[in-house]
């Protein structure tokens, strides 16, 4: 059992065992090893072979040090690490295996500067403490979280983005915060309600919702009395103002004292504590309202630091997304063949943002944190996506290893009654495909890593798809393709080489690399099947759509190599801010070499007809 959050600081420590630390930082070392090897930031060197395992040494910048286990290397170069093999030795004399002391271990190498240094070992550091935590309290095993609902398994999700090793920082929380606010260890909390005054604010909604529907749907008729009374008690006028919702940490955290001016001035007006109660998402930012799950998602600015980014919403960025939103989703509605493959998505249908003038006047950058402090993006529910008998699960959780070590993926498949080989052929039709045709067909990419997409399951198989994250990470990259004057902020501009990386590694190397090693080593199934059957899905596709040879040929899935994007390099280079062009991220990206590409054995050959009768 899970401890309660108001905890004594007895408590607070209770679940940093030396067991489960031990535990921890050798399965974080297992990661770090893994993703630095791939990215080519450390290179370990190989002893010898046997049994199909090789044995190898990783020496670090101090003579004395050095690290040892045994690993297969895998399709996309990913290291396939025995974690009970891992080992530490100084001199000739085993050590404890420390996240923190390896990343010191390999400063030089890494060429982490003075400015991040510090940082992003307050990063790992948290990102330890989280899983400890995880590995402590969340007990509900694979085969259980198999048939569970979708916010169960969203609060039972240990690893975080399978790349990043820093990937749980959240710094700004203190260790009350982290047991309200993280999603794995987050009571059902009310979010809190304030008026912003319209002058210094915006509203922007999809067509048809206008701020007075939206609010009364969010709040409901008597909460919504309420909080007009409050305005009118202060000799305020309701009409002057919206009302947003906020996470309750941004209020105590930064709004009190960053915006005194404007609450001083009534510019901002504190309403009280809204009726419904909402669980975090995996996204920290996000809440499901699991008193009125009918309602919207609602995202919120959230002013700590996590994975490279402040997690604010930009006043001025956030009301472009219902907008968007709006267009992409016609484009999804009207299409034939994503309305077979269940591919739909969740529209961002509201938002509204208020902009302190203090900050505005001085920071002109608006992708700046302090103008990124209240804002809120409403999402549609994903409940409404679904139709008698379904159920929903993060893609995330393919990739779910218990606090036992036993994957969910493999229980999942039982469940369903398929074979793996069936299972996977059914899930790569709801993701791949719908993927392929909105950027063969339509030019358009998404973020479609897994904590973006929700599958939907009949009978614990995946029948259709929802693509969230919309306004954000949605790119068209034909300039050709007509699109309303508030749209076209989407369209961008990117080098042939590139253009294919939303797929080779936001699919491939950020989630069916793992995907098909999980597989490997939980489930014993070749990663040749795995590829194999990634191929069939794209050949498949590109069998029922011959009209788009042209871009097929340009645009090859079955290249011999893939450029390697680097995250964690991006991390190193600057954990405060990873991507300093919002409309354009590959401006920001780094690369490091190339990876063979495990499908192009299977590329599709021509067919030769054969000549006709009398002719050469």
């Amino acid at each position: 059992m899970k401890p309660p959050v108001n905890v004594t600081p007895e408590q607070s420590v209770a679940h940093l065992h030396p067991d489960v630390w031990s535990l921890v930082n050798r399965l974080h070392i297992r990661k770090i090893i893994c993703e630095f090897a791939h990215e080519l930031i450390i290179a370990p060197q190989l002893q010898y072979s046997e049994n199909g395992w090789g044995y190898y040494v990783l020496r670090t910048d101090f003579p004395d040090i050095e690290y040892r286990f045994r690993a297969r290397v895998l399709s996309l170069d990913h290291w396939y690490i025995d974690t009970a093999s891992l080992s530490k030795y100084i001199g000739q004399e085993t050590a404890p295996l420390e996240s923190l002391s390896f990343i010191i271990e390999f400063r030089e190498t890494m060429g982490l500067s003075e400015t991040v240094i510090p940082v992003y070992l307050e990063e790992i550091n948290s990102t330890l403490c989280g899983s400890a935590y995880m590995h402590t309290y969340n007990k509900l095993t694979a085969k259980e979280l198999a048939v569970s609902d979708y916010q169960v398994i969203e609060q039972a999700m240990m690893a975080g983005h399978p790349c990043f090793i820093a990937n749980n920082g959240r710094i700004g929380f203190d260790s009350a915060d982290y047991r309200q606010y993280a999603p794995e260890a987050a009571d059902p909390l009310a979010l809190i309600w304030v008026a912003v005054h319209r002058s210094r604010s915006g509203y922007a909604g999809v067509t048809g919702l206008d701020y007075d529907t939206l609010i009364a749907d969010e709040l409901g008729a008597e909460v919504l009395a309420a909080f007009k009374q409050q305005l009118t008690g202060k000799g305020l006028h309701p009409d002057d103002y919206y009302f947003i919702p906020l996470h309750p940490w941004q209020w105590f955290n930064k709004l009190v004292n960053l915006f005194a001016t404007d609450i001083a001035e009534q510019q901002l007006v504190y309403l009280g504590y809204g009726n419904d109660y909402y669980l975090p998402q995996q996204s920290i930012r996000t809440f499901y309202n699991i008193t009125s799950p009918h309602r919207r998602y609602t995202k919120t600015s959230l002013s700590i630091l996590n994975m490279g980014f402040m997690r604010g919403l930009h006043a001025s960025f956030v009301v472009t997304s219902p907008p968007i939103s709006e267009w992409v989703n016609g484009v999804v509605q009207a299409d034939d063949y994503l309305r077979e493959k269940g591919f739909v998505l969740l529209e961002e249908v509201a938002a509204a943002g208020y902009t302190n003038p203090h900050y505005a006047a001085i920071i002109k950058d608006d992708n700046a944190s302090y103008n990124g402090m209240l804002s809120v993006l409403w999402r549609e529910s994903p409940v409404a996506k679904l139709r008698p008998g379904q159920r929903m699960m993060t893609m995330a959780a393919l990739l779910h290893v218990d606090s036992y070590g036993n994957a969910l993926l493999p229980e999942l498949i039982k469940a369903s009654g398929l074979t793996t080989h069936k299972w996977i052929e059914r899930y790569l039709d709801a993701y791949l495909s719908p993927l392929l045709h909105c950027y063969y067909t339509h030019d358009m990419r998404f973020m479609p890593h897994g904590e973006n997409l929700i599958l939907i399951l009949e009978d614990h198989i995946p029948v259709g798809a929802i693509m969230k994250d919309i306004g954000e990470e949605i790119a068209v990259l034909n300039e050709e393709i007509p699109m309303p004057d508030n749209v076209k902020q989407i369209y961008m501009k990117v080098a042939p080489e590139l253009r294919i990386l939303s797929i080779f590694t936001q699919a491939f190397d950020c989630f069916f690399r793992f995907l098909s090693a999980l597989l490997v080593e939980h489930a014993d199934f070749p990663e040749e099947q795995f590829w194999q059957l990634a191929a069939g899905c794209i050949g498949k596709y590109q069998e029922q759509h011959p009209d788009l040879q042209d871009k097929y040929d340009r645009i090859d899935l079955f290249a011999p190599e893939i450029v390697k994007t680097c995250l964690n390099r991006l991390q190193i280079r600057n954990n405060r801010k990873m991507v300093d062009h919002m409309y354009n991220p590959f401006k920001s990206q780094q690369f490091a070499g190339t990876l063979k590409n495990p499908m192009a054995a299977y590329k599709p050959q021509p067919v030769l007809t054969a000549p006709l009768a009398g002719q050469a």
